[in-house]
């Protein structure tokens, strides 16, 4: 469940407010159309956008109750310290469109559950966006957020699996570290860990917008430990 979010943003380094969320489901229209290519490496991409291997700061921090999103280590540290909350932080205010983003997340001895990864097109006005996520436990989804209607929180849309999360031999259980990638492009969404293809899937309804990375603490357990170095961004072919 995704049931509450904390952004922050690059340009004010402050977190902005406490979103209540539905549960993730399965359930929900759009224009997606799932496959699994379980075998595919990620291709080779095109030019550089944005590199940073979090030795200076750039992307927003900010620690409170709920949360702590901080540079440690010569990384981005984001640690959870409530049930079920999802933060995230930009490296800037830009949107971008057809783009491919890898990020090394390290586990640092974080609950089985933690959910952690990469999100892009996120719409400027509302809670919405795609995301790519990835569990110690094995598990991943490609999930789209979808904005508030007057103001009554939406159920996020699983694009992957029949709109659930799955398990997949690419995704090791409970590894040192995962090289997360993701492609956000041509209506297409695609998700690699450690540069193998684990799912791809077709939605149209964002094209562009802003990026950020995230880290979600388990349903039941609050101790997501995450820290995120060597972030990449190149333009897709």
């Amino acid at each position: 469940m995704r049931s509450t979010t904390k952004v922050f943003l690059a340009i004010t380094c402050l977190a902005l407010a406490a979103l209540s969320c539905q549960a993730v489901t399965g359930s929900g229209g759009g224009d997606e159309d799932t496959s699994v290519v379980p075998t595919a490496e990620a291709p080779v991409q095109g030019d550089i956008i944005l590199a940073d291997d979090f030795s200076s700061s750039q992307w927003g921090t900010g620690t409170d109750a709920d949360s702590s999103v901080e540079y440690a280590n010569e990384a981005l540290q984001m640690i959870v310290f409530t049930k079920n909350y999802f933060v995230w932080s930009t490296p800037n205010d830009q949107d971008y469109e057809n783009i491919h983003m890898e990020v090394t997340a390290t586990n640092n001895k974080t609950d089985p559950t933690t959910a952690f990864g990469i999100m892009c097109h996120q719409q400027a006005t509302s809670d919405a966006f795609f995301y790519f996520a990835i569990t110690p436990a094995g598990q991943y989804a490609i999930t789209k957020a979808i904005a508030p209607v007057d103001n009554v929180a939406q159920d996020d849309v699983i694009l992957t699996n029949d709109g659930k999360w799955e398990s997949s031999d690419l995704v090791k259980e409970n590894a040192p570290s995962y090289r997360i990638g993701a492609d956000c492009g041509n209506e297409t969404l695609t998700l690699y860990v450690d540069g193998q293809q684990v799912a791809s899937v077709s939605d149209s309804s964002y094209t562009s917008g802003g990026v950020a990375l995230f880290t979600w603490s388990g349903e039941d357990v609050a101790s997501a430990d995450i820290s995120f170095d060597d972030f990449l961004m190149r333009e897709l072919p």
